[in-house]
């Protein structure tokens, strides 16, 4: 089966950066996408950034500009946060989008934990 650990969540003051990291282990043979998303108390959880497998990106508004999503030959996404906000705070999660185990393996989806993610002074 396959986990996704995320690290670099914590607290930062505004204008400051942050890094997240996504490794998914286990047993892979493709996956369409990954991305982070995030929700914040009393919000719905929305799409933050997202990266195929051949690097195509895609930004929310809010973020486009001051986030960054990468990922590299080891089924690790990145997401590079600069310029922080407080309406940045929010829990962030890892998605993988269509994952298949093995060539024969139906395509799901697989979460992340969440990590949590506080800008204030």
């Amino acid at each position: 089966q396959v986990h996704l650990v995320e690290s670099g969540g914590g607290l930062v003051q505004p204008g400051g950066s942050l890094r997240l990291s996504c490794s998914a282990s286990g047993s892979i043979f493709a996956i369409n996408a990954m991305a982070w998303y995030r929700q914040a108390p009393g919000k719905q959880r929305e799409l933050v950034a997202s990266i195929t497998r051949i690097g195509s990106t895609n930004y929310a508004d809010s973020v486009k500009g001051r986030f960054t999503i990468s990922r590299d030959n080891a089924n690790t996404v990145y997401l590079q946060m600069n310029s922080l906000k407080p309406e940045d705070t929010a829990v962030y999660y890892c998605n993988v989008d269509g994952l298949r185990s093995t060539p024969w393996s139906p395509p799901h989806d697989v979460w992340g934990q969440g990590t949590q993610v506080t800008v204030a002074s």
